[in-house]
């Protein structure tokens, strides 16, 4: 035997809720408001939830129990889970790496939604319902003043041609333009090139963008301070440990759904709200035929459950030996998913009142990502009575889905680093020091998001850090580390000696082929379908350096798994039978596994007697 596995004392979670609650408050963010109702309408309404249940049996769920369970093993972070299959350590590695990506980035979201929140308590009506600020311009127009035309585009969709005529433009003008619309015209170049207050309030005030990633322009001193605020409050969250964090939890996990539960009641009695559902729900089984949809389920699973960044190993390392870790992460992906179509209900009926009160179509108001929680959401609530409170309500309900997945994010990779490090823990505030020096760092690598070419920067991070092929190649291998490496047979074996019986045959069946040839499928899927990133909102193209920099993004986690393998092989002595026993499958004694065999020798010895 080698010798064995020695795990430093360390925290626990003081119940098993806290474990949960962890799990949900990191696991449910804000992929589960402006990602998944956007891809449910947009992928064949209700037919959207064939393929993602699918995708949730065979992989999202299966790799949500892979992590946790892992971690509750051998009750150590992201990079020492790895002892049991060192020549996968690269993966951990690459985990942590894109971790510290995720954490510059994701955290200027909350920036922003303070920034909302902020001008909601400061004024006495929400700064973006006029036009009468220092930073509109004279395009500036409400989306809810009708202007009194019809664009070209509109009349050659009634006629289903791509190319108007005089006689086209002439036949639409005797039907239309007769009775209340008799003084409407065709609209000008002028009316089509109207802003709404609210895109303005976005890009001028906001983010006061510039006009591309080579005009970086200055800092903006508001968003500067509301991300160092939202960094604090991140660091409070967790530099004493899991202990704290698992009392703070109960809080952020809690307070989004509360939040959610008022909208909802408020959305469901607004004009418009069952168009807005339709639009949601309303199945269209021909979408099913579309590769694209099916690879929208996949990634949204993978997006939404956290999976890949260490976070979810972390939180399970705290667990107790014997905690039953099958039944709670199966419980956490029932939620989980459960909230993202909850949250659907809420986003659509305000998106239904808002087109119903624009006169548009959903389609024409429906956004996704940024855009649904800073354009769509701000502009829907403009109608209300009392707009001020339901703007409060809605970004501290974002602040809060945030922060917890922010920071426990952050758990995740502290845990990895420390359980790797332990000289840090033994040092008097050595964990405090140390994540306060890297909450400093990423901040100020942050900075460059909140100036104003920042937004093109956090695209980029979006595109390329974190996401994508780079989770996709990351999962790939964390999953054969397991079921081809140690042997699944194995590792049933230790969810056994944890939890007291063997988990069902199906996760072994995912576990060893489902999953990670869907991991790969979608991986070269993505990279055949590659197309350089482009934010069509600006109509602005990436030059060239900006996407060599996103790709130096991705490879930067992607390398570290190959790159490592190939350096622990030629570090390592021995024979080539004698590297792969030590590289992929040693003989390790795990702590809770032989306190659960000495516990069962002293009950038969005691029966014995």
């Amino acid at each position: 035997m080698v010798e064995a596995a020695a795990v430093a004392e360390r925290e626990q979670w003081s119940s098993w809720a806290d474990f949960i609650m962890s799990c949900i408050g990191y696991a449910i963010g804000l992929g589960n408001v402006w990602r998944f109702p956007y891809l449910c309408y947009q992928n064949g309404g209700g037919a959207f939830l064939i393929p993602y249940c699918i995708s949730l049996v065979f992989c999202g769920a299966p790799l949500f129990i892979l992590e946790t369970s892992w971690g509750q093993l051998l009750s150590v972070g992201g990079l020492g889970m790895f002892k049991i299959c060192p020549i996968f350590k690269g993966v951990g590695i690459a985990a942590a790496v894109m971790a510290f990506w995720l954490n510059i980035y994701y955290i200027v979201v909350l920036s922003w939604a303070a920034t909302y929140l902020y001008n909601s308590f400061t004024m006495s009506d929400v700064p973006w319902k006029n036009c009468d600020h220092e930073w509109n311009t004279p395009n500036c127009r409400s989306e809810y003043i009708k202007i009194p035309c019809d664009s070209n585009r509109t009349i050659a969709d009634f006629f289903n041609v791509k190319v108007l005529t005089h006689d086209h433009i002439h036949e639409y003008k005797k039907q239309f333009f007769v009775g209340d619309k008799i003084n409407w015209t065709v609209c000008s170049t002028a009316d089509l090139s109207v802003v709404s207050p609210v895109k303005e309030f976005w890009n001028h005030r906001v983010l006061g963008i510039s006009a591309g990633l080579d005009s970086p322009g200055g800092i903006r001193w508001d968003l500067a301070f509301f991300l160092l605020l939202v960094w604090i409050v991140c660091y409070l969250c967790i530099f004493k440990g899991v202990k704290w964090t698992g009392k703070v939890v109960y809080l952020t996990a809690s307070f989004p759904y509360m939040m959610l539960f008022c909208l909802l009641i408020r959305g469901l009695t607004l004009e418009g709200a069952g168009v807005g559902l339709e639009f949601y729900l309303k199945p269209d089984f021909s979408k099913l035929l579309e590769s694209k949809v099916w690879v929208d389920a996949v990634t949204q699973v993978f997006f939404s459950y956290g999976l890949g960044l260490g976070a979810l190993v972390a939180l399970g390392s705290y667990n107790k030996f014997n905690n039953n870790v099958y039944k709670q992460a199966l419980t956490v992906c029932f939620v989980n998913s459960g909230t993202s179509v909850f949250a659907g209900f809420v986003i659509f009926s305000f998106i239904g009142f808002m087109a119903t009160q624009q006169e548009k179509s959903v389609a024409e108001v429906a956004q996704a990502g940024p855009g649904l929680l800073f354009l769509a959401y701000p502009s829907g609530i403009l109608q209300l009575p009392y707009t001020q409170f339901w703007s409060v309500l809605f970004f501290l309900m974002v602040l809060f889905l945030g922060v917890d997945s922010q920071f426990c994010t952050m758990e995740g990779f502290f845990t990895a680093i420390i359980d790797e490090f332990p000289q840090i823990r033994r040092k008097k505030y050595g964990r405090e020091i140390f994540v306060g020096v890297i909450c400093i760092i990423s901040y100020l690598i942050g900075l460059t998001t909140v100036t104003e070419g920042g937004f093109y920067v956090f695209q980029l991070f979006d595109f390329y850090a974190a996401s994508g092929w780079a989770l996709l190649w990351l999962l790939f291998f964390e999953c054969i580390a397991i079921s081809w490496s140690l042997g699944i047979d194995r590792w049933y074996e230790h969810m056994k000696s944890m939890i007291g019986y063997y988990p069902s045959g199906w996760w072994k069946f995912c576990w060893v082929f489902a999953t990670p040839s869907v991991c790969f499928g979608v991986l070269l899927f993505g990279l055949i379908k590659y197309q350089p990133l482009r934010i069509d909102a600006y109509n602005y193209d990436y030059p060239v350096w900006g996407h060599v920099f996103g790709w130096f993004l991705s490879l930067s986690s992607m390398l570290c798994i190959p790159g490592y393998a190939i350096w622990i092989w030629f570090r390592t002595p021995g024979t080539v039978q004698e590297k792969i026993k030590l590289l992929c499958r040693p003989d390790i004694e795990i702590k809770g596994a032989m306190e659960n065999a000495e516990n069962m020798e002293l009950v038969e010895d005691f029966t014995r007697t």
